[in-house]
């Protein structure tokens, strides 16, 4: 077990004894989880500093998407295109926008057309959408493991040595207060041939609610928990450093930001975050196994 606290250590425990890493905290990083254009820069939903966690009028696409491991080979049909005009997408109902949506992501392929159409089934969503009135039933909607399906907050900077296979972010809830973990399932390649050392890295976090539905969100623990049976990295360090880069910045240190929930319901979230930090980020998550994805 690697362990990275608030201090900023990496604590190895083995039975061979116990050592401290320390490196230093990275600026900058970035999603590899199927980025799907990745020399391409596009902007993203671009943030409105006067509006509320109950206030979101619609906003621009910016960002590029990822989705479930098989996606974004194939290019959309042209009976999906066809229905991605804004005027088309405003007469659809909210179990349809949903439905597009999720049909629509895991075959992005990073077209502009694309990143408008999610923005329309998005906003669309928000606005239809009526918010949980208790905290009970609250709690009982968002408790369990989401998958992340598309964020507007990548920055893709590919390296060969890190794969990225599953991003997970788990919520207990516990009143107005719960914990979340955001976890990821990696693969390493240290000699940049052979993916032998496998693992999920963990952030750590808790949260207390206020304001409607609003989560602030504070890091507690960065942990690398390698699998049994794999081969332990040599530069624990180099690899934190690659995670770092290859998550989104909200994910790898949710410091500094508050997540508003503006769609809810048994397996589709969306969230849009507020704060210095991250404003204005969109991430869309899917109840880990509720739905199943075909990019076919």
């Amino acid at each position: 077990l690697f362990q990275h606290s608030k201090q900023g250590h990496h604590q190895v425990n083995s039975s061979e004894g116990r050592r401290m890493l320390s490196y230093p905290k990275p600026q900058a990083i970035a999603l590899l989880l199927l980025a799907c254009n990745q020399n391409k820069v596009v902007d993203a939903f671009a943030p409105s500093r006067q509006q509320t966690h109950r206030s979101l009028a619609p906003t621009s696409l910016a960002a590029e998407g990822f989705a479930p491991a098989a996606a974004v080979k194939e290019r959309p049909s042209k009976k999906n295109k066809q229905i991605n005009s804004e005027n088309d997408i405003s007469t659809l109902s909210a179990d349809e926008a949903k439905a597009a949506l999720i049909e629509l992501v895991p075959r992005m392929t990073g077209d502009d057309e694309d990143y408008r159409a999610v923005e329309s089934y998005v906003n669309l969503l928000e606005e239809k959408y009526s918010p949980v009135q208790t905290i009970d039933f609250l709690n009982l909607a968002m408790t369990g493991e989401w998958q992340l399906l598309f964020s507007t907050n990548l920055m893709g900077r590919p390296n060969r040595k890190l794969r990225l296979r599953e991003l997970v972010q788990k919520i207990e809830a516990d009143g107005f207060n719960g914990s979340l973990i955001n976890m990821a399932q990696w693969d390493y390649a240290e000699d940049e041939e052979t993916f032998d050392s496998t693992g999920n890295f963990n952030v750590k976090c808790s949260y207390s609610i206020n304001q409607g539905a609003r989560m602030v969100v504070d890091l507690n623990d960065h942990e690398i928990r390698p699998a049994r049976g794999s081969k332990i990295p040599e530069d624990v360090p180099r690899l934190v450093g690659l995670l770092h880069r290859a998550l989104p910045k909200e994910i790898f240190d949710p410091n500094g930001h508050a997540m508003d929930t503006t769609y809810l319901d048994a397996d589709l979230r969306i969230v849009r975050l507020t704060g210095s930090n991250h404003e204005g980020v969109r991430n869309i998550f899917m109840r880990k196994g509720s739905l199943e994805i075909n990019p076919m």
